[in-house]
């Protein structure tokens, strides 16, 4: 049986997400991305089945079959002939990373030499400003391929960055694959991130499609300059004050590069240089500084574990009941589950949902603290580890006498032994707990021990998975 396995990664960098250090003790990276697809979109001339549709000032457009969109060239000509050089007199002075697609670049020598004489990144944005979703998997790996030769032919060297935007479900594996040391298809976080693509970890530098300038072609959006000058300045302050985030910007020559809508980009630029503790920086320089920081780490991910390495592994972390365990590892797990809090959960809700009576067999299975088990040195390494935690290993022979009579008298109560996480708790504690709870109704007391039972568990796996 192949249990459910969950792909998505629901966690990320959790709620403490880890310090980029930015150079120079920057709180934000900003990194400015122009998409250049003008020239690469659907067209007939192009070979394609008919006209482009997407991130126009046409509002509503639709493809048209077989035919050329007089309307619709124009438009996105526009972004190459006026657009890209407006932007490039506004950035030319800053590091900024171009989305490349590599037949629009080799449509447009000019724009090309100036990105090159500017010293901005030109990373690849696939072979044609295309719709992506349904191409079968080796013809988008043959255009990928195909993309990267054209690429290098044109700008003189191989991109080391990818974004298709329009991308499918095997994009993101498929650029793995190919080598690049970053991949922006991805707009789940604030931060770069590793992910395991096959055998390779994968470094990802998230995009953006909010503060990005195809607002003005979608709704709601932006109508005016202020208003995309507004949202990106709000932006760079609040991931200011809260540090340690990286900001994307997403602009396109058709787009941004109109007078009005470039005013707003101004105002934002002008306000970013002013701020202070921002860097601005390319992805390849993101990049490499995040891996430098920050390198892939190896960690044991339980969703990707067999049935037999699961249970081996993790079957005593519920005392004596490895069925926890094999009934977890039959859940829907995924990457918010290899960590020690997820894993934590997913065990917690199999022993919630168990028999009542299998649970009671679990809570029995716990030994007495400090008890003839412990003497006789028969308990099992983690109960023995936790009880010398505690000091239960070393009583005075008051502190022993005590211990025994109450564990006598609350299973005699109770039918199940004292429970309680004694990494919690000093010996003190522990019997002033252990004195308080003696009288409790027994219904509450077998409720109280099952919590416990969980919390023994998470501290347990917060040890082996660290």
């Amino acid at each position: 049986m192949t249990p459910p396995r969950y792909p998505r990664d629901t966690l990320g960098h959790g709620p403490v997400p880890p310090d980029p250090a930015w150079p120079g003790g920057a709180r934000v990276a900003v990194s400015l991305v122009l998409n250049y697809e003008e020239g690469g979109e659907n067209c007939t001339l192009h070979g394609d089945a008919g006209s482009e549709a997407f991130l126009s000032d046409i509002a509503g457009a639709q493809p048209w079959p077989g035919e050329r969109h007089w309307n619709m060239e124009s438009l996105y000509d526009y972004g190459a002939r006026a657009g890209f050089w407006r932007l490039h007199r506004l950035m030319g002075d800053l590091p900024v990373t171009v989305f490349g697609v590599a037949t629009a670049l080799a449509r447009s020598p000019a724009q090309v030499a100036a990105m090159l004489a500017s010293g901005w990144e030109v990373a690849s944005h696939g072979l044609k400003w295309v719709d992506h979703r349904a191409m079968p998997e080796a013809e988008e790996r043959a255009a990928m391929a195909e993309a990267i030769r054209l690429h290098t032919a044109v700008t003189g060297a191989r991109p080391r960055g990818w974004y298709t935007g329009r991308c499918s479900m095997n994009t993101v594996r498929l650029a793995a694959e190919a080598g690049f040391d970053w991949i922006s298809d991805a707009y789940d976080d604030d931060l770069p991130y590793w992910t395991r693509a096959g055998d390779r970890d994968q470094l990802v530098i998230p995009y953006t499609l909010e503060a990005n300038d195809m607002r003005f072609a979608v709704a709601p959006g932006y109508v005016t300059g202020g208003q995309f000058g507004d949202y990106l300045t709000d932006t760079l302050d609040e991931l200011h004050r809260e540090g340690g985030r990286m900001m994307s910007v997403g602009l396109h020559c058709r787009l941004a590069g109109r007078p009005g809508k470039a005013a707003g980009l101004r105002r934002f630029l002008d306000h970013a240089r002013g701020r202070g503790g921002v860097w601005f920086a390319t992805r390849g320089q993101i990049a490499a500084h995040w891996a430098a920081m920050h390198p892939p780490r190896w960690r044991e991910r339980p969703s990707r574990m067999d049935r037999a390495a699961f249970v081996a592994r993790f079957g005593g972390v519920y005392e004596h009941s490895p069925w926890v365990a094999e009934r977890a590892w039959a859940m829907e797990l995924g990457p918010a589950h290899d960590n020690a809090q997820g894993l934590a959960a997913a065990m917690a809700r199999t022993f919630r949902e168990a028999a009542p009576e299998e649970r009671l067999a679990t809570l029995r299975a716990h030994p007495d603290l400090a008890g003839k088990l412990a003497q006789a040195r028969r308990l099992t390494a983690d109960s023995a580890a936790e009880q010398a935690h505690a000091g239960l290993d070393a009583l005075t022979d008051e502190e022993r006498a005590a211990f025994g009579a109450l564990n006598a008298a609350y299973t005699a109560r109770h039918g199940i032994p004292f429970i309680i996480a004694v990494r919690d708790h000093d010996r003190a504690g522990i019997l002033a707990a252990f004195r308080a709870r003696l009288d409790n109704p027994t219904d509450a007391e077998i409720a109280a021990a099952c919590a416990q039972v969980e919390r023994i568990a998470a501290i347990r796996l917060q040890g082996m998975l660290t």
